[in-house]
C-alpha cells in the first residue's frame, strides 16, 4: 500500500478498484489525520496525516493506493478529537436498535463502501404524480410486531417481505420514514422517528437483517421496483444542515440507490436549488402541507364553513408544488383514533401529555376510546369509509397512513416518537379483524385508477375545454349548478366531466351533515342514466344501480355517494 496525491471531490470515500480517496472538510486552521484500524480493533493500525498546504479550500484529502481496504474501518482526528466521516457511506460498530449498553460509549465507525451491486438493470420509476397512490410507513415499526409474519421482522428485508400485501393494497409508491443512521438512543428516551442529526449517506444498520445494511436497502428498492413501486425518503435533516450535504446527499441517494424520491422539509434545506439541480431532474421533491389534512378532518366531523376550502383542496395538483394529500400521518392520530378520540393520550411518553399536536380536529363519535355502542361503532365504521374517500378520490397524490386500511390503533397516542413497541407498531391482526374495511380500501384504489377524471395530469379549470357543453369540474347543492358556499352548509355536489379523457361523467355527492340531503343531479347528455356505484353507507353495489330519479339523489348522513352517467 502506498499513498497517492488524491482528490478534493466528492467528499467521504470513493473507491476505484484497490485505490481509495478520502475527502473531508476541515476548518482552517486545525490539524488533520486519518486513522485506520484493523476491524474490531481499539487503536488505530495505521495513521495519516492531512496537511492544510495540501488543501484545495478546507478539503483535505489523500490516496491510498493498491490498499486491501475490506478489513478497515476509519476515523478522522481534527486537532484533538475523533470524529465520524459525515460522508460516510456505511457506518458499523453499534447497537441494536434501542438497546444501548448503560454505560458503554458506542464506537461508531465508518466502513469503505466499494460501489459492487448488481442492479439488474433497474432503474427509478417516474410513476407521473397523477397516478401514485403512495403508503406511508415506519421501516422498523412496519413488520416488527410479531403479528406480521414476517421472517426478518423490524428491517428492510422485512419490508421486502411484505410487497406482495402492498402490491395487492393497489399503492405503487412507499414513503419510508429516516432510514440514515441516527442515534436511536438519546439521553431519556428512544427515538423511534429518527429525526434530528444523524450520518446521512448511510442507511440504519440497525435496520439490516444481514451485514450490510447498503445492500439490504439497495434490494428492497430493486424488489419494489420489480413490482412497480416507487420508493421515497423522508430527509427532515436537522436544523442547520449544510446547504452542500444536503443536495449531495439527495444526489448520491439518487444515483446509488435508485430513489424515486424525497420528502423535504423546505425550512431547512434549499428547496429551490434542489428542484433545478440537474441530477435530480425527473425525481420527485416533496413536502408535507397540512391544509389539505386540516380541511378534510374538519368536514370530516361536520364543521361549519368548510366548503370553500374542500372545493380547493379536491382539486388540487400535486404535479404544481410537490404537496401530497394525506389525512393521516405518523404526527398525529392513526385513523382509527382520529374518529374514537376527542383528545390525545400521551401519557406513556412521560410527558404527563403535555407533548403532541392540542390541535387533532378529531372527533369521538360519542364515547372517548374503545366502545361497544353499536351505534359508536357503526358511525366511526362510516366516518373511516369517509375519510378514505376524501382521500382517495381526490386530485393529485394521496397517500395512506400505514395500517388505516385495517383499522390500526395507537391507542390515543398521537405522538409515538419515543415508543419503540407494540404502541407504534403495525398490529396485523387488526388485518382480519376488519378485512371488510381492508376490501373497502382496495376497490376504491381500483375505483381511481379506473377513472382518469379522478385523477388528471393537469390542474383541473372548472372550465368547458372540449366544446362537450360542461367544464371539466362543476360543484353543485341542492340546486344544479349553484355551490353550496353557505356557512351552515356541510354537503358539496361535484360533476367530473369525462369527454375529455373519454371517461364516464363522474358525480361524487358528500354530505357531512347529520341530517339527510337532497342532490340536483346535472342532466346527462346523449340519452346516457346515472347509475349508483357505491356510497359509504352501504359500500359498493354488486351491480350498477339505475337511479330511479334522474333528477335528484337524497344521500343519508354523514354519507358520501359515487355516480357515474352511462
Amino acid at each position: 500500500m502506498k499513498r497517492g496525491q488524491g482528490y478534493a471531490m466528492p467528499l467521504g470515500t470513493t473507491v476505484n478498484g484497490r485505490n481509495v480517496n478520502f475527502a473531508v472538510c476541515v476548518p482552517e486552521g486545525k490539524e488533520c489525520e486519518l486513522l485506520l484500524y484493523k476491524d474490531g480493533n481499539e487503536t488505530p493500525a495505521l495513521t495519516y496525516q492531512m496537511p492544510e498546504a495540501d488543501a484545495v479550500g478546507s478539503v483535505r484529502f489523500l490516496e491510498l493506493q493498491d490498499f486491501d481496504y475490506s478489513s478497515y474501518r476509519y476515523h478522522y482526528k481534527v486537532a484533538d478529537e475523533i470524529l465520524m466521516d459525515p460522508y460516510a457511506k456505511e457506518v458499523c460498530g453499534g447497537h441494536p436498535f434501542g438497546k444501548k449498553e448503560e454505560g458503554k460509549a458506542t464506537q461508531l465507525r465508518a466502513r469503505i463502501a466499494p460501489d459492487t451491486y448488481d442492479w439488474e438493470g433497474d432503474k427509478p420509476l417516474k410513476i407521473p404524480y397523477h397516478e401514485v397512490v403512495a403508503y406511508s410507513l415506519h421501516v422498523r415499526g412496519f413488520t416488527k410486531y410479531s403479528s406480521s409474519k414476517v421472517k426478518h421482522k423490524g428491517t428492510f428485508a422485512g419490508v421486502s417481505e411484505k410487497i406482495p400485501y402492498l402490491k395487492s393494497l393497489g399503492i405503487n409508491q412507499i414513503q419510508c420514514m429516516p432510514v440514515y443512521e441516527f442515534e436511536d438512543c438519546k439521553r431519556n428516551y428512544i427515538n423511534y422517528w429518527g429525526y434530528g442529526g444523524g450520518f446521512y449517506f448511510a442507511p440504519k444498520a440497525a435496520y439490516a437483517a444481514g451485514p450490510s445494511a447498503m445492500d439490504e436497502l439497495k434490494d428492497m428498492i430493486k424488489n419494489c421496483h420489480q413490482s412497480g413501486i416507487e420508493v421515497v425518503l423522508y430527509f427532515p435533516f436537522e436544523e442547520g444542515v449544510h446547504a452542500q450535504l444536503a443536495e449531495r446527499c439527495l444526489e448520491y441517494y439518487v444515483t446509488e440507490y435508485h430513489v424515486d424520491g424525497f420528502i423535504l422539509n423546505p425550512y431547512n434545506v434549499p428547496i429551490q436549488s434542489i428542484q433545478q439541480n440537474a441530477l435530480l431532474t425527473g425525481t420527485k421533491i416533496m413536502r408535507k402541507e397540512e391544509f389539505f389534512q386540516n380541511t378534510m378532518r374538519r368536514f370530516l366531523k361536520g364543521d361549519e364553513g368548510m366548503v370553500s376550502d374542500v372545493t380547493w383542496a379536491l382539486k388540487h395538483n400535486s404535479k404544481e408544488d410537490g404537496a401530497f394529500n394525506y389525512i393521516t400521518d405518523h404526527t398525529g392520530f392513526t385513523l382509527q383514533d382520529l374518529v374514537s378520540y376527542d383528545g390525545k393520550h400521551n401519557e406513556l411518553n412521560g410527558e404527563k401529555n403535555q407533548d403532541g399536536p392540542d390541535y387533532n380536529y378529531s372527533w369521538n363519535c360519542g364515547a372517548e376510546g374503545p366502545s361497544r355502542k353499536k351505534v359508536v361503532m357503526q358511525l366511526r365504521k362510516n366516518q373511516v369509509r369517509n375519510a378514505f374517500f376524501l382521500l382517495l378520490m381526490a386530485q393529485g397524490t394521496p397517500c395512506i397512513l400505514a395500517g388505516d386500511e385495517f383499522g390500526n390503533t395507537q391507542k390515543g397516542n398521537n405522538n409515538v416518537y419515543c415508543q419503540d413497541n407494540e404502541t407504534a407498531w403495525l398490529n396485523w391482526n387488526k388485518c382480519k379483524e376488519d378485512s371488510e374495511l381492508l376490501q373497502y380500501v382496495k376497490a376504491l384504489i381500483v375505483l381511481r385508477k379506473k377513472h382518469p377524471v379522478l385523477h388528471k395530469v393537469d390542474q383541473l379549470q372548472g372550465l368547458d375545454q372540449t366544446s362537450c357543453g360542461i367544464p371539466d369540474v362543476s360543484y353543485h347543492g341542492e340546486n344544479a349548478w349553484r355551490v353550496p358556499y353557505e356557512v351552515a352548509s356541510r354537503q358539496l355536489g361535484i360533476l367530473y366531466s369525462g369527454a375529455e379523457l373519454k371517461d364516464n361523467d363522474c358525480f361524487v355527492a358528500y354530505n357531512m351533515h347529520w341530517v339527510e340531503h337532497t342532490f340536483a343531479l346535472p342532466a346527462l347528455s346523449n340519452g346516457q342514466k346515472w347509475y349508483q356505484v357505491m356510497d359509504t353507507n352501504a359500500g359498493f353495489f354488486p351491480k350498477l344501480k339505475l337511479l330511479k330519479n334522474q333528477k335528484e339523489l337524497e344521500v343519508s348522513e354523514r354519507t358520501i355517494a359515487f355516480l357515474i352517467g352511462k
